[in-house]
């Protein structure tokens, strides 16, 4: 369960790779870097669907160029973490409530014995949707999170409603393992570059490529019909306008002008009622923000060293000690109660 080094991606010095283990006895690989004597905080990186620590490398050897601890976690599912399935291309799921389990055990186990506060969180996509969800509920240990093309809907998802009731059937009448139809084993990193909708960098493109011919134990297919009837109820109450509002945790979502992943309008107004937000928009910039060109990386990072102090501040203190709001039971779950 170490980290894979190849020339063109090679590890940060100073890792120390991890075995974690989640409260129902799921095995998940983390990495952590102590980075300098006297840090400036600790940032944990999340990262998207499908992923992989390896992928974060440059960005993790920037946080500590910039004086950060940095932690690094494959969600369960994925990376090098235990599958649910026996294929190892599934990256499955049944509630994305379970990935807090994940990052229960990366607190207990990392945060809290070894790492310096305050404690940050750069989350990417799904993993960003995961930290917007724990914020909510009011159990975040973050002082502040900085997320990149959250996974706050879908780019151009038709029919939504339709689409929505066709996932959760399929997911009723036992079909959750299955991949989405029309889905299947190939990965979406290894599509050739000039039909590539992560990112226009093809230097970048090409070292992801380069990882997964290395160590193809990364690769990951298509989601599962279960994983998506999950994602999909957790996009419908970002819909709720309350949501966002009761959401205190100080946040920073970062969107790509031109994401054919998620759906950007859509972030915009999530980032918009945002009590502690700010949002900034990437003009022509795709999905994956971190794995862009310089020109796009460059203003990220001016936005990132903005807006992460290395202390913790007045706005984050007085947000979390304002009373924590009474959370309402999923929409799902109210309508199966209803149903039994």
């Amino acid at each position: 369960m170490g980290l894979i080094s190849i020339p063109a991606n090679p590890v940060p010095e100073g890792a120390t790779v991890i075995s974690l283990t989640t409260q129902d006895g799921v095995s998940l690989r983390a990495a952590r870097w102590e980075g300098r004597l006297k840090q400036r905080g600790t940032v944990v990186v999340l990262t998207g669907r499908a992923e992989f620590i390896e992928r974060y490398f440059e960005t993790i050897a920037e946080l500590l160029a910039r004086g950060f601890a940095v932690v690094a976690l494959d969600w369960r599912g994925q990376g090098l973490s235990e599958r649910q399935l026996r294929n190892s291309r599934k990256g499955h799921i049944d509630d994305f409530e379970i990935y807090e389990r994940d990052l229960i055990a990366l607190r207990e186990q990392i945060l809290e014995p070894f790492c310096p506060k305050p404690w940050f969180a750069l989350g990417h996509s799904m993993g960003a949707a995961v930290l917007i969800a724990q914020a909510h509920a009011g159990r975040s240990p973050f002082t502040r999170l900085v997320l990149t093309s959250p996974m706050i809907d879908l780019y151009q998802l038709r029919f939504k409603t339709g689409a929505r009731l066709f996932i959760e059937g399929l997911d009723i009448v036992g079909l959750g393992g299955a991949y989405i139809p029309g889905g299947g084993g190939r990965s979406i990193f290894l599509r050739p570059f000039a039909r590539d909708v992560l990112t226009s960098d093809e230097q970048r493109h090409d070292r992801t490529v380069a990882v997964l011919e290395a160590a193809p134990q990364l690769l990951l297919g298509s989601p599962t019909v279960s994983w998506s009837n999950a994602a999909l109820r957790l996009m419908r109450q970002f819909e709720n306008p309350d949501y966002a509002r009761r959401t205190l945790t100080p946040i920073l979502v970062i969107a790509a002008g031109a994401d054919r992943i998620v759906a950007t309008p859509a972030i915009e107004a999530f980032a918009s009622r945002l009590k502690a937000g700010h949002f900034i928009t990437l003009p022509q910039a795709r999905h994956d923000l971190l794995m862009e060109r310089d020109v796009f990386r460059s203003q990220f990072w001016a936005a990132f060293d903005a807006f992460v102090p290395g202390a913790d501040d007045e706005l984050a203190r007085t947000l979390r000690a304002a009373p924590p709001q009474r959370r309402r039971r999923p929409f799902w779950a109210r309508q199966r109660a209803a149903r039994v």
